[in-house]
């Protein structure tokens, strides 16, 4: 279940600094270079935590010239929106049978339960 694509993005991105370096690939491609800068780390760490990105479907490199720009693939982020709303709804769901429910108990008087005067 660990290879599947979903569980290697979101483990991917369980690494706080890959999910800040796809927060900065949402404004534009970067080289690993341009995405080391605010790091105190190596290039060759956040080449590492790149190659992760990659390895989930998450970011992709191409060729322009001399520069390696990385960019954001948004097929996975797809998967994963699709993955999330369905479990959302499903809570949302859960949460208006509760609404009901409770409700219903709010139009029913209490049986059984003794008032100030007969606890008196």
């Amino acid at each position: 279940m660990a290879n599947d694509r979903l569980s290697r993005a979101f483990s991917a991105l369980a690494d706080p600094t890959r999910r800040d370096i796809v927060a900065r690939l949402a404004d534009g491609d970067a080289t690993v270079n341009e995405l080391a800068e605010p790091y105190d780390v190596t290039v060759q760490a956040v080449s590492k935590h790149i190659r992760v990105l990659e390895d989930a479907g998450l970011v992709s490199r191409s060729r322009d010239a001399q520069r390696r720009p990385c960019r954001l693939e948004g097929e996975v982020f797809d998967l994963m929106t699709k993955w999330i709303e369905r479990y959302r709804r499903e809570a949302e769901d859960r949460f208006r049978q509760l609404d009901a429910v409770l409700e219903q108990m709010e139009e029913q008087p209490a049986t059984g339960t003794p008032t100030k005067k007969a606890a008196s």
